[in-house]
């Protein structure tokens, strides 16, 4: 079982009350929580990486719980989602594949019926790069006024051989959202899609 002891817990949260047209009756919420955790791959080639996507369910879970507390507590609100990871330049990209699982079904089993597939970025990067984590709606991906991103970043890391594992999460559509198609209340949640 290979372990991702953690140097650093990091929640961010914002509001976004306008974006350069008039403010809104109630601002747009948007968090991250981002977990620095070493990487017990950095430096060499696993052929078997699968069996430790179980060993970061705890995070997932814990992270998930802090984004939920970040926005007030009521996961019925949260209606955005989104996760990322960063990898330290001496891993590769399949080490933040890893979090695939363990940070969308985290998220997915705690808002409950979420439909939608977890939007998802990752790449190797240096100390201190920031990654745009795509969000979507829960129970819907085609669902526009929710396509968004959230830019995460931990100046102190990744080290190389760290990773940055980040969910995000988001309450209501973009401020001035109004390019049409598939409005959050037409959603039907019944195939992820639609």
């Amino acid at each position: 079982m290979p372990e991702f002891p953690i140097r650093r817990i990091a929640v961010f949260t914002e509001e976004i009350l306008h974006d350069g047209g008039p403010a809104t009756e109630a601002p747009r919420r948007r968090a991250a929580a981002m977990a620095l955790v070493q990487n017990p791959f950095a430096g060499r080639y696993e052929p078997d990486l699968q069996p430790a996507m179980d060993d970061l369910k705890p995070l997932g879970a814990e992270l998930t719980d802090r984004l939920i507390a970040a926005l007030g507590g009521d996961a019925a609100a949260i209606d955005g989602y989104g996760k990322g990871a960063i990898v330290g330049t001496a891993g590769e990209i399949e080490h933040g594949a890893l979090w695939h699982v363990p940070g969308g079904y985290a998220m997915r089993e705690k808002l409950g019926a979420s439909k939608a597939i977890v939007p998802s970025a990752m790449k190797v990067g240096g100390f201190g790069a920031s990654l745009d984590v795509p969000l979507g709606h829960t129970n819907a991906a085609y669902v526009r006024s929710h396509f968004d991103a959230i830019t995460v970043c931990l100046p102190d890391g990744p080290r190389p051989d760290e990773i940055v594992f980040c969910l995000a999460m988001a309450c209501g559509p973009r401020v001035h959202s109004r390019m049409g198609g598939l409005e959050a209340w037409q959603v039907k949640g019944e195939d992820g899609l639609r």
